[in-house]
């Protein structure tokens, strides 16, 4: 009744959007945190960063795991359900997280239960939401939830750095759980699977266009179908060439400057909170240059798009080290930067996708290239903490870190050659995301 009031007033794919942004916020800022407890984990159990590092890592590697097949639980159970449950497992691991006294309990819980957790409410629900309601401003709204995906993983972290810093981590993890089980009623109360269950059509749809119909979507086996989907996804080049340009994002964000940026400005005397600022500064100037992106990808060709970005996000990355020694005003200038930049990749890799493979494939196949994403923020996060451990700091991190991301933005320029920028001509795979 709520859902059909509000459709009156405005369209409701906008209240989905905003209550999907809510919880992506959320959810990838509960992920995100364990980057502010390397310092105090460190000083408490004595674990070194390359232990902790190693915990980062296997969240990365089970967040992103997890995305393809919550991609096809989607599908078959509904976003409310998966949403709801995701938050109530995120709320649970935290508070365990409290009572741990092992390295193994970190790796555990903060590797399968939270990153399994968050993973299943992560940047492929956007695709899933943008390709679902609406017609027209798909590449807005996937660069909307972006911004919310990216800003989440940012935006906490002063606050649970002024926390841990003044009452300790295990205060900062009681408040994520609050934080996760607060968002649960809101998205049982406003979140619905799809237009025709509040009476409207997608976005910008034509009139005379055929509604979807409403009700449960009992669609594919979330655990076979989506390594069907790979299977024959990896038989087409363009996925290789979308999965290793997103596997050098991964890399480039997630793994080496979101999970270490903070102990390597402490390197250099630089207090935890404000390099937690920064990368709020980052956080901000994202959700401008996500949401841009979006709109732009509406408009350009999304290759050279990709080209632009992972340029200008090498060139930041290779003047970062010389910066974490000179002014603050010049971080400040890489956060602004850099921020822009931070995942304005998404929406033209996402259109490229749907390109390639079609509207019908590309959340399960989206969701296959995001874990590759993933998968290079483990890498370079293990890696850069292994690194540091043993070379003393963070040069060769962040400068290898620049130049992958230069060759990444040379490979994109091959994805679909040939084709035009917004065809409706998808690449011919069978038929395995309706699970037949």
């Amino acid at each position: 009744m709520l859902a059909r009031r509000l459709s009156a007033r405005v369209h409701y794919g906008w209240i989905v959007v905003a209550v999907v942004f809510v919880t992506l916020l959320a959810a990838a800022g509960f992920r995100s945190t364990i980057g502010v407890f390397i310092v105090p984990f460190q000083d408490e159990f004595g674990w070194d960063r390359g232990q902790v590092s190693t915990a980062i890592a296997v969240n990365l590697v089970c967040y992103g795991l997890v995305a393809p097949f919550a991609a096809a639980l989607v599908m078959r159970l509904g976003t409310r359900r998966v949403m709801v449950g995701a938050l109530a497992a995120v709320a649970v691991g935290a508070a365990a997280t409290t009572g741990m006294s092992a390295l193994w309990q970190l790796d555990v819980l903060w590797g399968p239960v939270i990153g399994f957790a968050t993973g299943a409410i992560s940047i492929p629900l956007s695709a899933i939401v943008a390709t679902r309601w609406f017609h027209t401003r798909r590449g807005l709204v996937t660069g909307l939830l972006t911004a919310a995906f990216a800003t989440g993983n940012l935006a906490f972290l002063p606050l649970i750095a002024w926390i841990t810093r003044d009452h300790g981590w295990r205060t900062s993890v009681l408040l994520i759980t609050a934080l996760a089980l607060a968002v649960i009623p809101l998205v049982a109360l406003l979140m619905r699977e799809h237009p025709a269950d509040v009476g409207v059509r997608p976005f910008g749809a034509p009139d005379d266009a055929s509604a979807p119909a409403a009700g449960p979507a009992l669609g594919p086996n979330p655990f076979t179908t989506p390594l069907r989907v790979l299977a024959d996804a990896a038989r087409v080049r363009d996925f290789w060439l979308l999965a290793g340009t997103f596997f050098v994002c991964g890399w480039t964000t997630n793994g080496a400057v979101q999970s270490h940026f903070i102990p390597a400005a402490y390197d250099h005397h630089i207090p935890e909170v404000t390099a937690a600022s920064l990368m709020v500064v980052i956080g901000m100037f994202d959700i401008i240059g996500a949401t841009g992106s979006g709109w732009m990808t509406d408009r350009f060709d999304p290759r050279h798009l990709l080209f632009v970005y992972y340029v200008l996000r090498g060139t930041s990355l290779a003047l970062l080290v010389p910066l974490l020694t000179g002014p603050r005003w010049g971080l400040l200038g890489f956060a602004v930067l850099y921020g822009l930049d931070w995942v304005a990749t998404v929406p033209p890799t996402v259109a490229l996708t749907t390109l390639v493979f079609g509207r019908e494939r590309a959340g399960i196949v989206f969701g296959w290239v995001f874990c590759s994403h993933m998968l290079g923020g483990a890498t370079a996060a293990w890696l850069a903490g292994a690194l540091r451990a043993s070379l003393g700091d963070y040069v060769v991190a962040f400068t290898g870190a620049g130049v992958l991301a230069v060759v990444a933005g040379v490979a994109s320029l091959a994805i679909a050659r040939g084709r035009g920028a917004h065809p409706a001509h998808p690449v011919a795979i069978e038929a395995t995301a309706t699970g037949t």
